[in-house]
């Protein structure tokens, strides 16, 4: 799977590869539902979306949410989504860019907050895992930032350069994980931030999948 050196992609999953948009509003009106909140639109939550996601709640709530009602969001959001998810698939094109960049010599790699054990399933339920040299979903809480985990990510990858690495994700936290390991980042306009978000991380933003492998080809090289 890709030689010693070679160019390297760490590929977010949800909202990126992963075209999860609907499951994802259904389940965030869900979890307001549950403190009384009005549910939010696509673009609202597009353009107030942040990690690490109690901030988010804080947004619209005008202060953090307690413990216990984070408790209760989280978990009426996971398993809204677990619900939902089925009728999601991957991002237009994603399948043929994965083989290509693989055939060309290349490797990749799967980093995602979503809990591991649910993510390895479903990405080989699509039959792409082969795609990939490591699949690695969030173990331990949710609400965090995706920096500590890309460290360890990284750091399993045998013969992965962090300086020919970059991360494709929808993300301003895509792009500060990218950074805390001292890899590139490119961020695709499809998921859960608007375009004029994105542009704030100060990364090239791009609006298809096949935009964001050609420049992290050049980014890489």
């Amino acid at each position: 799977m890709g030689k010693h050196g070679a160019e390297h992609i760490v590929w977010d999953w949800n909202g990126t590869l992963f075209h999860d948009n609907d499951a994802i509003i259904g389940a965030t009106n869900a979890a307001f539902a549950e403190l009384g909140l009005e549910p939010i639109t696509m673009e609202q939550y597009r353009a107030l979306y942040c990690v690490p996601v109690p901030k988010f709640y804080e947004r619209l709530l005008g202060r953090l949410p307690t413990d216990a009602e984070w408790e209760v969001m989280d978990a009426t959001f996971h398993r809204y989504y677990a619900e939902h998810r089925v009728r999601c698939g991957l991002t237009e094109g994603a399948i043929e860019l994965l083989a290509e960049w693989q055939s060309a010599g290349r490797s990749q790699s799967i980093l995602s907050m979503y809990v591991h054990d649910e993510l390895v399933p479903l990405v080989r339920g699509f039959g792409i895992e082969t795609h990939f040299i490591r699949v690695d979903g969030r173990t331990g809480p949710s609400g965090g930032s995706k920096a500590e985990h890309m460290v360890r990510h990284l750091a399993a990858l045998a013969g992965v350069e962090p300086g020919r690495t970059v991360v494709i994700g929808d993300a301003a936290d895509d792009v500060v994980a990218a950074r805390h390991v001292g890899a590139r980042a490119v961020l695709y306009t499809g998921g859960s931030h608007s375009r004029a978000s994105l542009e704030e991380a100060g990364v090239p933003v791009v609006d298809s999948l096949g935009e964001a492998v050609a420049v992290a080809e050049e980014l890489a090289a």
